[in-house]
């Protein structure tokens, strides 16, 4: 799979509203190592919001929230709690682009328009997609700005922790609606499906989901989409979808090349993981053969891994990061696997149904 039609090279940046960017901010640079490079607020002429760029390796995470009542961000918090609003796309032509997307069926939400500083001009416009998650449209030019215009370089150093760039993002949706956005990304954007589970491997005694991966051609690019199924109980995505007050982002996940330095510099700053029973590693040999790291550091951890034809991957998911029991972190290193730990997903779900039980949501 080589094809993409509209051109996007890679994830811009991720953007979150949050209640207070600047404790928000705090905690990421604290907790996962980000260092702090650009801000925005009422000192670089924003009025109705502030807002604190973090950088780690190539991901770039936006924290926005407001400066006074009644704005449009206040009320999505008000809605959904800290969430991601934006993924916004890096391409090279912003217009053709946007024109391409529309074209396809996408939704405009804001028309192609230039922004402005010192730096030079940045061409962007935005579509809709699940929930009231945005798509922007970048194209840079020759701009040299920080980040992009209105926002002036302030720099804090983070403790790096080895994180790379986003490996995945995944939304949930609601039931019946999976199809639908899988079609959308493929319509709009001319993703492909990259690989699908069924209700049936994503289970339980308990609950269940399903969830399809739309990908670009060049898998950098790539989108879980979930659904909850019929179960016993309610289901993670249930859950979230209460929660969250609707379709949403459910994880972001962060690529490392060494996945137990990553994770140990994480737990040591205060980051809280699901924890899978011991008997996990018990069976991991007889089930993913030979690998590289010894499996005493993995289990003392709490890291999975699962092997596909094409090699292993390494993974392991964080507790909610907000007070809502809604979006979380996942890191992940591959060695060779494309997959999405499918053989782990009977004991992360069950482990996230163990949180469920306690917080009284199951």
């Amino acid at each position: 799979m080589t094809e993409n039609p509209l051109r996007l090279r890679k994830i811009h940046h991720v953007e979150m509203w949050v209640g207070d960017a600047r404790q928000a901010a705090f905690f990421y640079r604290n907790a996962f190592g980000f260092e702090q490079i650009a801000y925005s607020g009422l000192e670089t002429g924003c009025r109705d919001s502030c807002a604190f760029v973090l950088a780690q390796g190539q991901a770039r995470l936006v924290l926005r929230s407001p400066l006074v009542p009644g704005t449009e961000i206040g009320e999505h918090i008000a809605r959904h709690g800290d969430g991601v609003k934006d993924i916004a796309f890096h391409v090279n032509d912003a217009d053709t682009t946007f024109q391409a997307a529309v074209a396809n069926g996408a939704d405009a939400v804001t028309e192609p328009h230039d922004l402005r500083d010192d730096h030079g001009a940045v061409r962007c416009a935005s579509i809709q997609t699940y929930g009231e998650t945005v798509h922007s449209i970048i194209s840079l030019g020759d701009y040299d700005g920080p980040f992009l215009p209105g926002f002036r370089a302030q720099h804090l150093p983070g403790n790096d922790a080895g994180l790379l760039r986003y490996d995945h993002i995944v939304g949930n949706v609601e039931l019946g609606k999976m199809e639908h956005w899988a079609e959308w990304y493929g319509k709009v954007l001319g993703f492909s499906r990259f690989l699908q589970f069924s209700d049936e491997q994503i289970s339980t005694e308990y609950s269940a989901l399903m969830s399809v991966v739309m990908s670009d051609g060049s898998y950098s690019i790539k989108f879980p989409i979930n659904e909850p199924a019929e179960g016993r109980k309610k289901s993670q995505i249930e859950e979230y979808l209460e929660h969250y007050g609707g379709p949403g982002v459910q994880h972001l996940a962060m690529l490392t090349k060494d996945i137990v330095k990553t994770v140990s510099h994480l737990r040591d700053h205060g980051v809280e993981f699901l924890q899978v029973p011991k008997s996990y590693y018990e069976e991991l040999p007889g089930r993913v053969g030979e690998i590289d790291e010894a499996i005493e550091p993995l289990a003392e951890l709490g890291i999975l891994v699962d092997r596909d034809e094409e090699g292993y991957l390494l993974q392991i998911f964080t507790n909610p990061v907000v007070s809502r029991p809604t979006m979380f972190f996942e890191i992940i290193q591959r060695k060779g696997s494309k997959g999405f730990g499918e053989g782990n997903f009977k004991a992360l779900f069950e482990a996230i149904e163990r949180e469920q039980s306690r917080r009284g949501n199951l």
